[in-house]
């Protein structure tokens, strides 16, 4: 367990998963997607920073949804066996996103930004997803 981690208490901890998956299913409606279900026993978070559901349309299809300290997003189950593969598929996404932004943009001060955010967000997430000692008690 983290300092970070140490600091937040049970009802902390359980506040901020809570709020992280209401982040999604909001997010994912606001995309079309109607969550019917969440699998808790594929789903990770990793608190303070990320937590990654599968969750179940209303249509049967299936999803990764992510949310935390960065970015929300969504991507299809069959982009990704697991949590694990679901972050490391999204940070990869997310480089490659901020460099086109960067091209793209070249001259939005914003949007710069945004591409900033987005790469640093990325690198965190691959890190954190080539850390076995992480996910050992997870997966």
């Amino acid at each position: 367990m983290t300092q970070q981690q140490q600091a937040m208490s049970e009802q902390d901890v359980s506040e901020w998963v809570k709020q992280q998956l209401q982040k999604c299913t909001k997010f994912l409606a606001e995309k079309g997607i109607i969550v019917a279900s969440v699998k808790m026993e594929d789903s990770r978070y990793l608190v303070p920073w990320v937590t990654a559901w599968k969750v179940q349309s209303t249509d049967g299809k299936y999803y990764w949804a992510v949310a935390g300290d960065l970015p929300t997003d969504v991507l299809p189950l069959s982009a990704a066996k697991d949590a694990r593969a679901a972050l490391r598929h999204l940070a990869l996404g997310w480089q490659m996103k901020s460099e086109n932004i960067r091209h793209a943009s070249a001259d939005d001060k914003t949007q710069q930004e945004f591409a900033d955010l987005l790469d640093n967000k990325s690198q965190l997430l691959y890190q954190m997803t080539e850390q076995d000692q992480v996910w050992a008690k997870s997966q």
